[in-house]
């Protein structure tokens, strides 16, 4: 999956809602699409990612994950019982930003 236009093409991600494909990954595939696009972007723009590292990638995805149910209360949205493939991109994308 590669980003033309939008956040993900043009490095200007600062919190999980600005990884619009975060919301289209339905399965498996569309993960692993996903997740080859985060590392492009990181490539591209470093600089629009708070978590860098692996260290500090891994701690804000357990830290947002931890949290998560109040991201999804804000939005007014249910908090999901079960992880999905489309809640596995989301947790990937907010580690990229979380503080």
């Amino acid at each position: 999956m590669r980003f033309s236009t939008g956040p993900l093409a043009s490095g200007t991600i600062r919190c999980v809602s600005d990884f619009p494909a975060a919301d289209d990954v339905r399965t498996r595939a569309g993960l692993v699409s996903f997740v080859l696009a985060l590392r492009a972007h990181l490539i591209a723009h470093p600089d629009e990612w708070e978590n860098t590292t692996l260290e500090c990638f891994l701690e804000a995805l357990a830290a947002w994950t931890a949290d998560m149910d109040g991201y999804f209360r804000n939005r007014n949205e249910l908090v999901p019982d079960a992880p999905d493939w489309k809640l596995v991109a989301s947790m990937l994308a907010a580690a990229s930003v979380y503080e």
